[in-house]
């Protein structure tokens, strides 16, 4: 499976964003997708994640009623819209896919994607 990631750049405080992730090749076999943000000096952490069959969606408490994952399967297009940014969420954010049927027991944890795409930089300025 290859990803791509795109829609990044810089946004004010308050503002919205919508990232897209492209998937390609072996999809049919993806049971679960997630964005993950990684901000410089830190660890990559989790943001949130769907199921690629029954779109039910996860989100760590921080992004909890900004974001939205969503995903059109028949595209193989996974989008993030953000919005109300703040400054602590910029970050380089990455998409990621999970051929793991369990994924949902473990979604917010990295090793459960196997695949991931290139980082797409957002900036939130105050």
């Amino acid at each position: 499976v290859q990803l791509q990631a795109s829609g990044g750049g810089l946004v004010q405080v308050g503002g919205s964003l919508r990232l897209f992730c492209a998937a390609s090749g072996g999809t049919n076999n993806v049971y679960g997708m997630g964005w993950f943000r990684q901000a410089p000096g830190k660890e990559r952490e989790f943001v949130a994640a769907i199921s690629w069959t029954a779109s039910t969606p996860f989100y760590t408490d921080s992004v909890k009623g900004r974001f939205t994952i969503s995903r059109e399967r028949a595209e193989n297009i996974l989008y993030l819209q953000m919005n109300s940014l703040k400054p602590e969420d910029t970050a380089d954010y990455y998409c990621a896919a999970s051929m793991i049927s369990d994924w949902y027991r473990k979604y917010a944890r990295r090793g459960s994607y196997l695949y991931w795409g290139q980082g797409t930089l957002v900036t939130v300025s105050s």
